[in-house]
């Protein structure tokens, strides 16, 4: 009954949440979709999508009966495609993660917040007090000054003059694992976006990153590590971490050892691109001069890294807060723009996404045997891949968290 309560709660917390019942049989079945499965150039014309138990049962092309007692959903010749992962994003509240669902996101990869909320987020979904979407959790940063961090446990008191040494870093390390986080984050480079920092600025040596990538291995738990220059990624990569978010500065050779050693790029384009924008984010001239030269560069880095067989995740590296308006999307849009196919480009937010967080054999794809994480638009996104800003129905873990098909 209280969890009966609190969902109704949630309804009326968020009015434009439609949470539609299973059937009978317990099963829900999309027919008359047009299926873009994340795998194939082509869309599944006319198909029915099975989903029971949270999970994808049955797609069938043509018009196939859907099993007696489902609960039918005519997509009415639109298009279904996988839910999108964002492998770079700043989820720190409720409304944060329902805006995120809203824009078809269906799995994040939490790139860092401020305290420890990003695993609760993702426990609530987890219990089911949450629609979605799916949170892999990497809660505080790895860097030398924890900032306000420092307040979210006690035992980061006596880390309060810094982390710096081997000791301070695994320490540092085994705290935030203690959470029962997904990844570890930490970092090369300052800040781009930050007025009185140097993105170009090294903070951490590879001895220092490799120190917490050997820790994290520990418990079995990947790193990603924010890096601008050349010097910062290739530290980076040659301490052994999963992903490079950003590599702004980054040099052909670095970028081949990456290819070699399998490390993902994570660029967050659309959100750099911000730096350069006088309402933006940022906002300040000194920032959009900085963004003047850093936005061409990281475009130039993301053709050469596409081209020399570099895996490119999409990242939109946003808060979904209310004054934000960076979202998937667009990163792909620009990823279309900058010579990937259309496919590329889908493949960026969703199986190639599902790639680097360990996540290929439980979503990302319209397949079956993985989690029903769906959704509708309403024209091809691989013929326009602006579609994606207009999500019509959204499904998470076999759920429908957002319906307007028919408002």
């Amino acid at each position: 009954m209280k969890l009966f309560i609190f969902r109704v709660f949630l309804l009326l917390l968020w009015p434009c949440t439609i949470v539609l019942a299973q059937g009978p049989s317990g099963k829900i079945a999309f027919v008359h979709a047009n299926v873009i499965d994340g795998h194939q150039e082509d869309p599944i014309e006319d198909a029915m999508v099975v989903v029971s138990g949270g999970m994808i049962e049955r797609i069938e092309a043509g018009s196939a009966n859907p099993p007696e007692d489902s609960l039918v959903i005519d997509v009415q010749g639109r298009y279904l495609l996988p839910g999108l992962i964002d492998s770079h994003a700043h989820l720190g509240s409720l409304a944060d993660a329902r805006r995120a669902l809203e824009s078809g996101i269906t799995t994040v990869r939490s790139a860092s917040v401020n305290s420890f909320k990003d695993t609760v987020l993702r426990e609530m979904v987890r219990q089911g007090a949450l629609a979605g979407p799916d949170i892999l959790a990497s809660s505080i940063f790895i860097q030398p000054d924890l900032g306000e961090a420092i307040l979210s446990d006690t035992r980061l008191i006596e880390l309060h003059e810094g982390v710096h040494s081997p000791a301070e870093l695994r320490r540092l390390v085994q705290i935030i694992l203690d959470h029962g986080v997904d990844w570890i984050k930490t970092r090369a480079n300052e800040r781009a976006g930050i007025l009185e920092q140097n993105p170009r600025r090294l903070v951490y040596t590879r001895e220092q990153l490799k120190i917490v990538v050997e820790e994290a291995a520990k418990k079995g738990i990947p790193v990603m590590c924010h890096a601008h220059s050349e010097e910062g990624v290739r530290a980076a990569v040659e301490a052994g971490v999963r992903s490079i978010e950003h590599g702004t500065f980054v040099s052909e050779q670095t970028l081949a050892l990456m290819k070699k050693k399998g490390t993902f790029m994570v660029p967050t384009y659309s959100e750099m691109f911000d730096l350069t924008q006088p309402s933006g984010e940022y906002n300040h001239p000194v920032l959009q001069i900085r963004g003047l030269h850093m936005v061409p560069r990281v475009a130039r880095n993301i053709q050469r890294a596409h081209r020399m067989g570099v895996r490119v995740v999409a990242g939109g590296d946003t808060g979904y807060e209310s004054s934000e308006v960076a979202r998937i999307g667009m990163e792909l849009t620009e990823f279309v723009r900058l010579g990937f196919s259309p496919l590329e480009a889908l493949q960026a937010a969703t199986t190639l996404s599902a790639e680097v967080l360990g996540l290929e054999n439980k979503t990302g794809a319209i397949r079956v045997g993985l989690e029903a994480d769906l959704i509708v638009v309403g024209e091809n996104p691989l013929e326009n891949m602006w579609a994606l800003h207009d999500v019509l129905l959204v499904m998470s873990n076999g759920q429908i968290a957002v319906n307007n098909l028919r408002p």
